[in-house]
């Protein structure tokens, strides 16, 4: 019987993991290629030998998305499976609508199909859209485990940008860990606050690897806690699960793929941002929350911003660097550092695109709503010099970071700059640490 032919839809993470735990060892199918989008430069690669196995001697290439109706063609593929995360509902069925045109099927992999079984009890903190707030969540989450006398080992959704051998298993437990691995950016952002705050965290591109070496993490793991990645549903089966709703963008809880899976799915959900969204806003989330996940436990939460110095944007033209996914593909219009620069005094806030250099200028014309805000855009060597070339071009008073990261540690701001804090801060019963609590009860 001919071998089913298979092309992944993927965006260098989910697509990675859908073939490594459905299609890998399944010698019914042949994954033909897989297609690239979201990310800048990760297409024109090959999912490596070693990482596909046997039947895979050459690898799989990897193309761009807008080659997927002539590979179809061109390679005989029988079906497409669609892989990565916060995408409209639209823009999902309009994939759709090109791949079946083309001849082939059109697939959803679902939980069942591709979470793997840990030893440890795991907790996931997953969203409705990027930029939702899972990151001071999971951090949070990880401070009151730890509170409570658990060795915590964090798992972040993949970000296997550069060389994916050398990610099948990445461990960072102190910053010198970021540099060894030629961190980009967007990875800085997500393992740098776990790092500082003392606890383990992984990622790579093998996550059946990634979970038993996070098992048996060398500094002990009692349990593991997934930090999700955009919108997507957890790689791991779940023991509580979290989902982070944002009263910013009401309504996309129902339309944006996987992102209502998430909610659907969620043991406990966190209405973010209440602090800052109108209540029309807030209303409609609780609303939806009601309709598709009535069980769930609902936590009202803020999250609250500081500067590191707010002297430093009071009376002055700022110019605001946010975390770049979130403004991209997450549709976000202003981030963390707007809104704690209005807090604290800016006069204004300058509009960076007269001052683009080289790639933030391809960014720009991929996402034309941006609007006045600079996105971290940092996928590479070549993004971050022009980054920091933007930055230092931009005629402004003064620079504030809304990235979860010490950008200056990574690029040279020659002007005055200072950082933006951000942490969740519940309101009101229950808490995560009601929730933890009976969690860690019941585990114990």
């Amino acid at each position: 019987m001919a071998k089913r032919r298979v092309i992944i839809i993927g965006a260098a993470g989910r697509d990675f993991h859908n073939f490594n735990t459905r299609y890998r060892d399944d010698d019914t199918v042949e994954v033909v290629a897989f297609t690239a989008e979201q990310i800048p430069g990760i297409e024109d690669r090959t999912y490596p030998a070693e990482l596909a196995g046997p039947q895979y001697p050459d690898g799989i290439p990897i193309r761009p998305e807008e080659e997927l109706p002539a590979l179809i063609r061109d390679l005989a593929v029988d079906e497409c499976a669609f892989s990565y995360s916060d995408i409209s509902y639209q823009h999902v069925m309009r994939v759709s609508a090109i791949v079946q045109a083309a001849g082939a099927s059109f697939t959803l992999l679902g939980p069942a199909d591709t979470q793997i079984q840990s030893v440890k009890p795991v907790v996931a903190v997953c969203a409705v859209r990027t930029g939702a707030g899972k990151s001071q969540t999971s951090r949070k989450v990880v401070e009151t485990l730890m509170a409570k006398g658990l060795k915590v080992v964090a798992i972040r959704h993949p970000m296997p940008y550069g060389d994916i051998s050398a990610q099948k298993v990445q461990r960072f437990a102190e910053l010198a860990d970021l540099e060894k691995n030629n961190c980009t950016i967007e990875e800085m952002e997500e393992y740098e606050p776990h790092i500082v705050r003392g606890n383990v965290i992984y990622a790579g591109a093998d996550y059946e690897a990634i979970i038993r070496a996070a098992e048996n993490d060398p500094d002990g793991c009692d349990v593991i806690v997934w930090d999700g990645g955009n919108n997507d549903f957890p790689f791991y089966r779940t023991d509580l699960a979290i989902t982070v709703v944002d009263p910013h963008r009401p309504g996309h809880e129902l339309a944006y793929y996987p992102g209502e899976v998430n909610l659907r799915r969620a043991d406990v959900v966190i209405i973010n941002k209440i602090d800052s969204a109108d209540l029309a806003g807030i209303e409609t989330v609780r609303s939806n929350i009601a309709k598709v996940n009535p069980e769930a436990r609902v936590i009202d939460a803020a999250s609250t911003l500081r500067l590191e110095d707010p002297s430093v944007v009071a009376g002055r033209r700022v110019l605001a660097v946010e975390d770049g996914p979130t403004l991209t593909h997450g549709g976000m219009k202003i981030g963390a550092g707007v809104v704690a620069a209005r807090k604290y005094g800016a006069t204004e806030f300058v509009d960076p695109r007269p001052y683009l250099v080289g790639k933030l200028r391809e960014t720009f014309d991929t996402y034309p709503d941006i609007g006045t805000i600079l996105p971290a855009m940092g996928y590479g060597e070549e993004q971050l010099r022009d980054l920091e070339a933007t930055i230092n071009t931009t005629d402004c008073d003064a620079v504030v970071v809304g990235t979860p990261i010490d950008l200056a540690r990574i690029v040279n701001i020659r002007k005055p700059h200072t950082r933006v804090f951000y942490d969740l801060q519940e309101i009101g019963d229950p808490t995560l640490d009601t929730i933890l609590t009976e969690f860690v009860d019941q585990i114990r």
